[in-house]
């Protein structure tokens, strides 16, 4: 039997009913052989005029010059392990954290006045605590123990008629959320350092058998674990320097030999921690008992470094149009972009890249590389960057430099060409700035001003430090309103000086210690304008030794014409072990140029009186 759709084909086919030209018909070429050879085998036609051309190009001068096929390095990678900040005392890097956790890390409290931790952290403390004792096995029915010691460490309301209460009660936010909390939450802090001075969790708690001071006291110890891990506090001195508003700090690594290498950081303005912040410092050694590092041998195949727009090595390829290169118009003088265009157009096909893994935080030393070419031969690469320290004819890149102190004298210092990968994160969330301050230069008044740009509220968050001082003002002068003079008074008045904001702390020039040409800026105060007394800095940063009694000077090249800024605030990141790192540090920026506080002296001024 006929298959009646196979039949019905060729009659649509005829009449085209169904045309499928894509689908049926394909353009196929017709070789005339089955040898192929000759098509790839790109024959010349005048193999003398080519013979005669590469002569004149100079071909044939060959040398011995195999490309890589494999190459061995042996490398002596060993991880920081002794820490000091400036002036500090020596100590382990502590594990589980980033260098830049323990570099900026700045001790609590932080804060001014009669307020040393802000009322943020007090409530978060006390939160944990009744936490605890609620959630536990043997406290949790007894809900006596959350009224004592709301009670034992209470957090009280301020006054408004009094002046040292000013702050709390200035700002309408603060002083309603101080109504709000006071008497109904506990002060967790005050139990905090009750804690580590010495005392009990069970201490002035009303136990009648005194059955459950023994489980108080264990989470007291808890507590004091889980707030010193909620927030990393250096154990010894910050690395802040508040003369030359920058950290310094110092790290050390053994060497194979046994031998210690010192990387000090001595102008590190905070913020994204690299190599190249550090320098080799021989002269400081941290001392430690780490093992030495071990080499590492690894063998690798080297691959050609590849760019956008470079010369192909395959015959009929196009290169990337994206890149011209014959655009490029470098001036006579210009020689970064000379070497650039060389090293593209002439030599790109000499570069080779080589894998090399390595763990943060190491400092690797390459002890040597050797490379096999095509031709079977073995070469002995040595460094580029070796050699004298000081030698102008020296080229490297990502190596450390020798502080300046060790290079004294005609003693050359050899070079370092190790490499450093510190134990940095590639990214670290920032806070809100909780304080800032703004260094300018006020050429007409002859000083510099630390504008207190932002001010950290009792409450813990942040606001313009303008405001605050606006609204402290107002309060201040409602609880001690002006009495206005009394008899006659004269057409003009005489003003000695001028006021300025109460956020602009001034900074005068004053002689450096026993020197009297150098000068350096002193931390001053204006007088108020309710009492005449010296108004005070209400920031951390510009309070340095203030409640110690103590001058605080700043060096006078640290605030350049450009101005300096400085901030504090929060940083969050996660080590590779996926620990939560929190900690507050400072850091330092560019600022905003020159400024004017308006500020002047000796003036006459119309008092509207006829």
């Amino acid at each position: 039997m006929s298959d009646p759709i196979r039949l019905g084909f060729p009659s649509a086919l005829d009449h085209r009913e169904h045309p499928a030209v894509g689908l049926w018909n394909r353009l196929e070429g017709r070789p005339r052989t089955t040898d192929f050879g000759r098509a790839l085998r790109s024959e010349v036609r005048d193999p003398l005029w080519l013979l005669t051309r590469q002569w004149q190009l100079g071909e044939f001068r060959g040398a011995d010059a195999g490309s890589p096929v494999t190459m061995t390095y042996s490398v002596d990678a060993a991880p920081p392990s002794r820490f000091r900040s400036e002036g500090g005392p020596v100590e382990d890097v502590p594990p589980g954290r980033p260098l830049e956790a323990v570099a900026e890390r700045r001790r609590l409290p932080f804060a001014f006045g009669t307020d040393p931790i802000s009322f943020d952290l007090r409530l978060a403390i006390g939160h944990r605590w009744l936490k605890l004792i609620t959630g536990s096995s043997i406290l949790g029915a007894l809900q006596g123990f959350r009224r004592q010691y709301v009670k034992l460490y209470p957090i009280a309301l301020p006054d408004p008629a009094a002046d040292a209460d000013t702050p709390r009660v200035a700002h309408p936010g603060v002083w309603a959320t101080m109504q709000a909390i006071s008497g109904r939450r506990m002060d967790g802090y005050l139990l905090y350092r009750h804690i580590k001075d010495g005392g009990h969790a069970s201490d002035g708690i009303d136990d009648l058998l005194h059955l459950h001071y023994p489980e108080l006291d264990r989470l007291g110890g808890k507590l004091v674990a889980w707030f010193e891990a909620l927030i990393d506090q250096p154990a010894g001195d910050a690395t802040w320097d508040p003369q030359r508003l920058e950290h310094r700090f110092s790290v050390a690594a053994r060497t194979p030999g046994g031998g210690e290498k010192v990387l000090a950081a001595r102008e590190y303005p905070g913020g994204v921690l690299d190599w190249h912040a550090f320098s080799i410092d021989p002269e400081a050694p941290l001392g430690g008992t780490a093992a030495s590092p071990g080499p590492v041998h690894r063998t690798v195949f080297p691959a050609p470094v590849r760019y956008s727009g470079m010369p192909l090595p395959r015959w009929w390829a196009l290169e990337d149009g994206r890149t011209n290169f014959a655009a490029v118009s470098p001036d006579s003088t210009d020689l970064a972009r000379l070497v650039f265009l060389e090293f593209a157009l002439v030599y790109s096909n000499d570069w080779f890249q080589l894998p090399c893994d390595l763990p943060a935080g190491t400092l690797a030393t390459i002890r040597g590389l050797a490379v096999t070419d095509v031709f079977g031969e073995k070469l002995w690469i040595t460094p580029a960057g070796t050699g004298d320290d000081q030698d102008w004819q020296r080229w490297s890149m990502f190596t450390l430099d020798t502080i300046d102190s060790t290079l004294a004298g005609d003693t050359p210092v050899a070079a370092d060409t190790s490499l450093l990968l510190p134990p940095s994160v590639p990214k670290v969330a920032g806070g809100p700035a909780l304080e800032e301050v703004l260094f300018i230069r006020d050429e007409m008044a002859n000083m510099v001003w630390g504008i207190e740009q932002t001010v950290r509220l009792p409450t813990g968050e942040p606001r313009r430090g303008s405001e605050v001082a606006a609204e402290i003002l107002a309060h201040r002068l409602r609880l001690n309103p002006p009495v206005p003079p009394e008899g006659p008074r004269a057409a003009v008045a005489y003003e000695a000086m001028t006021s300025v904001p109460e956020n602009w702390i001034p900074f005068i020039p004053a002689h450096t210690e026993g020197g009297h040409r150098g000068i350096r800026l002193q931390r001053a105060a204006m007088p108020g304008v309710v009492d005449g007394l010296p108004v005070p800095a209400r920031t951390a940063l510009l309070r340095e030794g203030f409640d110690d009694k103590q001058q605080y000077f700043v060096n006078e090249e640290e605030v350049p014409q450009a101005g300096t800024r400085l901030s504090a605030a929060y940083n969050r990141t996660r080590w590779t072990d996926g620990r939560v790192v929190v900690w507050l540090s400072a850091q330092r920026g560019a600022g905003r140029g020159e400024g004017s506080s308006g500020l002047a002296f000796d003036i006459l001024v119309d008092t509207g009186k006829p």
